[in-house]
């Protein structure tokens, strides 16, 4: 199971960046009926205002599951699986066709108009690229690394664990210490003066 592991948390890294950097790629360019010649372009960021702290966040998660034991590992899974919805969920309605909110900031940036009204007036097109749907193809893989963990982090152990100190591993005896039992105390994190 420690290859789950691994594997589980190389995933969440790996689609946390890539969800990072889908955040600073354009995602559609915007054509004004004012000036047909040049595009605006509107950057996954501003498409979607979240998806740069998502990433950071999945990045976070990636790093702590790689030191988490069962109960966080499951824990950490069920994070991975929110983001990816939460990802889903912002970045669906735009690839769909549903792009007036994802272009409003640039386009009120650019111009000064805001409401959907107005934009819907200004804008004579508007071309997707395919960063949209690869930011869906790295939530549905970050969603896969949140199931392989929920799955597998029954078998997950506690990267600290071997830092721990077990009382009955040292067996305590009923007459003075000499030197070697201090350092043998010492050695399994108890302090041989009380």
């Amino acid at each position: 199971m420690r290859r789950a592991r691994l594997l589980a948390v190389l995933v969440t890294l790996g689609a946390g960046a890539l969800l990072l950097v889908s955040s600073t790629q354009t995602w559609f360019a915007v054509v004004l009926r004012d000036s047909p010649d040049q595009a605006l372009e509107v950057a996954g960021s501003s498409a979607v205002p979240v998806l740069a702290p998502l990433a950071l966040a999945t990045l976070a998660v990636g790093a702590a599951a790689s030191l988490a034991g069962r109960v966080l590992g499951t824990i950490f899974g069920a994070i991975d699986i929110a983001i990816a919805a939460a990802v889903t969920a912002l970045a669906l309605p735009p690839v769909l066709g549903s792009w007036q909110a994802a272009i409003s900031a640039t386009v009120t940036e650019a111009t000064g108009i805001a409401g959907a009204e107005g934009i819907a007036g200004l804008v004579s097109s508007v071309t997707p690229t395919a960063w949209p749907w690869i930011s869906l193809v790295f939530a549905a893989v970050l969603a896969g690394a949140g199931v392989l963990a929920l799955v597998s982090a029954r078998a997950w152990t506690s990267s600290g664990r071997r830092y721990r100190t077990d009382a009955a591993a040292a067996p305590h005896s009923a007459g003075p210490l000499d030197a070697v039992d201090s350092w043998d105390e010492l050695s399994h994190g108890e302090d041989p003066t009380r």
